[in-house]
């Protein structure tokens, strides 16, 4: 067999296949499928410092290859993950990757606080969020407001900070050299596009919040195009998703530039779908002898 192990930021994952935030929860439903120690790591549900009982349905809606959301990061909060989910998801013999999410700047520093202080792997910062301070503009759309959040997150993190992108820009390789140089250690990539499905009957947005965020094997070519983007435009590592379905997916998004990837909407209409992912990944290095899956990032052949 292959070795289809990774490396991120300095934290060993026995394959390159991660649960996805937000799809995934935090473990528990799923581990009734397969032991999670198949998985190379799962990024927890976004979390925020407080309680948050997130947006009033309809927050969920099917589009052609894909789904819209916004289900606006319902979470228990910070204090009850690290008293009630950690414990048991550490016991799982996977990492552990604790996603952030926040409406200032003072949210995401306080967050990364007490995460420092227990035994999560990596935080993954999702800067998707409005920033309140800001008039709501996400923090993820411009280098100044990028490169601000990661320099005043880094400087209260004690962990690997993996830094969550928006494709929602008009220069992602800037964003993630923004990110790059305020300390970010790795990047994750796409996070959802933002999307719009209309009820022709009631002339009403199906999304009770009028938008959502566009997932699912819709978004996988723009997914690959921006990895591609920023793998020549950064030397830290890219967790890439964003639509991966199948194992040919994965290794497509590998020789992108991606040294790992994150699986999420397929989950819905597959739980297994990692685990298939991943025997189809090392079949595929079999077959070509092809002795490690790190010899695939960034092993595209432009014209």
């Amino acid at each position: 067999m292959a070795d289809l192990s990774v490396q991120v930021a300095g934290v060993s994952f026995a394959n390159p296949l991660i649960a996805a935030s937000g799809t995934f929860g935090f473990g528990r439903e799923y581990s009734e499928f397969y032991p999670l120690s198949r998985l190379g790591g799962i990024s927890c549900k976004g979390i925020t410092l407080m309680r948050r009982d997130g947006n009033p349905p309809p927050r969920i809606a099917e589009t052609p290859s894909g789904i819209l959301n916004a289900v606006g990061l319902q979470n228990p909060g910070v204090d009850a993950f690290i008293r009630d989910d950690l414990p048991w998801l550490k016991e799982q013999g996977t990492v552990v990757i604790a996603n952030i999410a926040g409406n200032t700047v003072e949210e995401y520093c306080r967050m990364a606080e007490k995460l420092s202080e227990t035994d999560v792997d990596m935080m993954e910062m999702n800067i998707s969020c409005p920033n309140v301070k800001s008039g709501g503009v996400q923090f993820g759309t411009s280098c100044e407001s990028v490169a601000h959040i990661t320099r005043a997150v880094r400087a209260h993190c004690r962990k690997p900070l993996v830094v969550k992108l928006s494709p929602n820009v008009t220069d992602i390789a800037s964003i993630a050299q923004a990110a790059e140089a305020e300390g970010a250690d790795a990047l994750s990539m796409i996070n959802t596009l933002t999307g719009m499905k209309i009820d022709i009957y009631t002339r009403r947005p199906i999304i009770r919040n009028n938008t959502g965020g566009l997932s699912g094997a819709a978004v996988f070519p723009v997914a690959v195009r921006m990895v591609w983007q920023v793998s020549n435009a950064v030397k830290i590592p890219i967790i890439g998703m964003g639509g991966i379905t199948t194992w040919e997916d994965a290794i497509e998004m590998l020789l992108a530039g991606a040294t790992a990837l994150q699986i999420g909407t397929v989950l819905f209409s597959d739980p297994y779908a990692p685990i298939k992912i991943s025997e189809g990944v090392n079949r595929f290095l079999d077959e070509n002898n092809i002795q490690s899956v790190t010899e695939l990032t960034g092993a595209v052949k432009p014209w």
